[in-house]
Formats: structure tokens, sequence, C-alpha cells
């Protein structure tokens, strides 16, 4: 591909599961989009960085999504959910409320990058208490954490919000959370500054 084709850069993973996988044909079909020297970038929250031209934007889209790719914007906007690594079962895990908790809030525009962590252990191998938003599932219920940092000297751990929730009570909970945070949040302030800012009660009262 030329260097003078506008590109764009998207964020792609194989879905919400156990770890992050791609099989072969995901692999081919993504290396038909980079130059011969051109890297692909991982990032923490299990989704791999691509650029692809503009003007194809949609139809390679299509394209990776007809092998099984999901594809999220880059910028401003709440990432794909990251999960666990460790696998005892898909049920046993909840990963369909993972499943469906990702498709309700990945991709929606807020202030600035929102990191949503789940896991379905008690191990929280996937990050939720450094996260913004960490879900945790006790049991048949889900715990939920918000406020965690996982960078910089302000880091910290993220405080328990509501605890035994049910599935339909977390999904309200944190798209309640989220869309506070999109309305009332200033233009680039990250999800922690903006719950120093407002503080923890609104939240709960909000929710």
């Amino acid at each position: 591909m030329g260097n003078d084709v506008k590109k764009v850069k998207i964020a792609i993973n194989g879905g919400i599961g156990f770890g992050a996988k791609l099989n072969s044909k995901q692999l081919l079909t993504i290396s038909k989009y980079m130059d011969e020297d051109e890297e692909l970038e991982l990032t923490t929250f299990q989704q791999l960085y691509i650029e692809i031209p503009e003007d194809k934007k949609e139809e390679i889209i299509e394209e990776f999504q007809s092998v099984g790719l999901v594809c999220y914007p880059v910028g401003n906007f709440v990432k794909s959910l990251r999960t666990c690594n460790f696998y005892k079962g898909e049920l046993e895990e909840g990963m369909p409320v993972a499943k469906e908790l990702n498709q309700r809030i990945a991709g929606k525009p807020v202030p600035f990058t929102l990191k949503v962590a789940y896991t379905g252990c008690p191990i929280g191998c996937g990050e939720p208490m450094v996260s913004d938003i960490g879900i945790m599932k006790i049991r048949e219920h889900y715990n939920l954490y918000i406020g965690g940092k996982a960078k910089g000297k302000d880091a910290e751990v993220g405080s328990l919000l509501l605890e035994n929730l049910s599935p339909e009570e977390l999904y309200e909970s944190v798209e309640k959370i989220i869309a506070l945070y999109s309305q009332t949040g200033k233009k680039r302030e990250t999800f922690h500054k903006f719950l120093k800012r407002i503080g923890r009660d609104q939240i709960i009262s909000y929710t």
C-alpha cells in the first residue's frame, strides 16, 4: 500500500472470550492489509491496532467481521471488555454476561478512553481492580468496582461500589455510570479525575 493513501487506525480482536486468541484465517486476513515492514501494536486491553486505508474502511471492516474479527474505534471511546485468561468453563466464569456487557458498552463515545475489565474468578486476572470500571463475578452475582488506575504516581486500586448484582442490575449500573461520565465529564477528562471531581456519592445516587 502506498504511503500517499490516507489511513485510519482501528482496533481489532477475536471477540470477548478467554484470553486473546486469533486463528490462522484471521491472521492471514489481517496480514493482507499490512506492509512487509509494518508492525502490529498489541494493547494491554487485548486489542490489536491496525491502520487501514480510509476510503476502503467499510469493506475491510466487513471482511474482518466475516472471519470473526470484531472491530472497535480508537480514541475517546469505551474499550472492549478485558477478560480473564484462565478458562474454568463458559458459564462458571459468567462469559455470556461479559459478552452481553461488551456488546452494550464497547465503542461508546466518552470524554477520554475508558477501560472496563471483567473477571470470573477470584484471582482477578482480568485486572478489574486497576481499571476505570471493574467487574468481579462472585458465585452467581457480580461486584462492581470503580476508580482503579494502573499507571502513574497516583495509581490506585478501585473501590467497591455495588455488590451482589444480578446480570441485569450489572448492565444497568455500568450503562448509567458511562452515561453520567459521557454527559457530565469535561473534554479529555479521565474517568479517574472525573470520579475525584464529582465524588463516588454522586455516582451511587445516580446508579
